[in-house]
């Protein structure tokens, strides 16, 4: 295998991406497939990789449907032509199979359509990508790509696993085999449900965990939070599979693990999102809030007031880990306590409490103070700009970009101590006037409603010094949360993983 120890040569393989470096290579600018934060996470990460000089490249599935691509009518000769010129000049390699071309979303609701897709994907990574490529190091991303580090390890080549969530897929050696990819070679680096005799034997009856295999196969890991991963370790979550608990243990312990934040979207900035009303600075903040919160108001039948409080809830309505109940728990007694003080709450977001919340709304007749709406990114990002605090009462946390994200708006958090939410948010302290949001402890109704309060009285300061704490917040935010940062994190295991001998 090639080294170039000036510069090495990176593969980021993940299954979805929002957008790319022009330089990256054709069609950069239309690589759109998004599930969730890791679309964000991998596009900000390859962008500053690019801008850092890095020698970086991407795998991703070829979803053309997507990708808007019209291949369907080109004809024979220019389809080559397209995809001749496309793989010659790119950093960007896309792995090609049926299953992917006529998708509307990365993900199935059927768990055999996601297996199959996942297998597809690493067949055309590790048989075609990576001799293309021939990586130094390979930084793979969540299940989907979870037999990777088993095979890289086996080629010699370092592999960066990253954990974005728990969730696993579970399938047999016979059946991935049966999708056209030979794990003759590499098998002993994956894991099963129980310990395999061999490789026969094991084969077509023990099936292999996708998520633990590309934790057990890696060279390194990280989870997207420094907090998140000790917590995984110290067992304060029951929710997590004791196998990916154990061999998350093994590597921290070996000195192999780590946490990295992720970042907010670099489009999330209120000096030049097209979705606010009125765009603003750290300094300018003030005036533009008030307006941002006008035209917020006007759009979903608020009260119309500027200087009402508003709570925002930007999280999917989720009752396993997000805390929606919580807030269900204490609305009616929230808006009554602060009735007059014309306190707003404003849910822009999916998901199953919304008919709940929905119903509080209607049977108290609270529709100028509480307005659920599905989710819509433009209204969400005005929804930033527009309200004084964000809502993250999380029952745990891998990361959070909501959290971030506000305090780049100017809108502080109302956070549940745990995971990447403790390593991003410092309660405020009132007399010294430092911090950057409002942390409570207990996964229950008690403890947000106490969060709510705190915040309060933060709204009852003086204005000037209201004003004074979100710049501080705001310009802090932009420093400490930011692609260039997380990057540099990446860049700090990838030489580490470099320099070290392969086991």
């Amino acid at each position: 295998m090639r080294k170039k120890k000036n510069s090495p040569r990176i593969l980021i393989v993940t299954p979805e991406i929002t957008s790319l470096p022009q330089g990256m290579g054709n069609m950069a600018n239309r690589l759109r497939a998004k599930a969730g934060g890791l679309a964000d996470v991998s596009a900000s990460l390859v962008g500053a990789l690019f801008r850092h000089g890095a020698d970086v490249h991407v795998a991703l599935p070829h979803y053309r449907k997507m990708f808007n691509e019209d291949l369907g009518n080109m004809v024979s000769e220019d389809l080559r032509a397209y995809m001749a010129h496309f793989n010659s000049s790119s950093r960007i390699h896309l792995a090609e199979d049926r299953i992917f071309y006529y998708r509307d979303t990365v993900y199935s609701s059927y768990s055999d359509d996601s297996f199959k897709q996942a297998v597809a994907f690493q067949r055309e990574v590790l048989n075609n990508i990576i001799p293309l490529v021939q990586p130094d190091l390979i930084h793979c991303n969540d299940w989907m790509t979870g037999l990777i580090p088993g095979a890289a390890r086996k080629m010699g080549i370092p592999c960066l696993f990253t954990v974005h969530n728990i969730h696993t897929s579970k399938v047999t050696l016979e059946c991935i085999e049966d999708r056209g990819l030979d794990t003759a070679s590499f098998w002993r680096n994956l894991y099963y449900d129980r310990p395999p005799v061999n490789y026969e034997e094991s084969r077509s009856t023990n099936p292999v965990d996708m998520l633990t295999s590309g934790i057990f196969g890696a060279h390194f890991i990280n989870t997207v939070s420094p907090t998140f991963l000790r917590e995984i370790v110290d067992g304060c979550h029951d929710f997590i599979a004791p196998q990916i608990r154990r061999e998350i243990s093994a590597k921290y312990y070996s000195g192999c693990a780590g946490g990295i934040l992720n970042s907010p979207d670099e489009a999330d900035d209120p000096e030049t999102d097209k979705a606010l009303e009125v765009r603003y600075t750290s300094e300018t903040h003030r005036e533009a809030k008030r307006a941002n919160k006008v035209a917020f108001q006007k759009r979903t039948g608020l009260l119309i007031d500027p200087d009402a409080p508003l709570l925002f809830w930007p999280n999917r309505l989720d009752p396993v880990q997000k805390g929606c109940q919580l807030l269900a728990e204490i609305m009616y007694d929230v808006i009554h306590r602060y009735y007059d003080r014309k306190l707003q709450i404003a849910i822009v977001a999916n998901g199953a409490y919304q008919k709940i919340f929905r119903d509080i709304v209607e049977f108290h007749n609270f529709y100028d103070r509480v307005t659920v709406c599905n989710f819509d990114e433009d209204l969400s990002h005005l929804g930033f700009a527009a309200s004084d605090f964000v809502l993250v009462p999380s029952r745990f946390e891998p990361c959070g970009l909501p959290q971030m994200t506000a305090q780049y708006y100017g809108s502080l958090p109302i956070v549940r101590d745990t995971g990447g939410l403790h390593d991003t948010v410092e309660h405020f302290n009132f007399r010294e006037l430092i911090g950057n949001g409002f942390v409570f402890r207990d996964y229950d109704a008690g403890g947000l409603k106490w969060g709510i309060d705190e915040a309060m009285r933060f709204y009852s300061m003086a204005p000037e010094l209201r004003e004074k704490v979100i710049s501080n917040v705001m310009s802090g935010a932009r420093n400490r949360f930011n692609h260039d940062v997380t990057a540099g994190h990446y860049i700090d295991i990838y030489e580490s993983m470099l320099a070290r001998p392969l086991l």
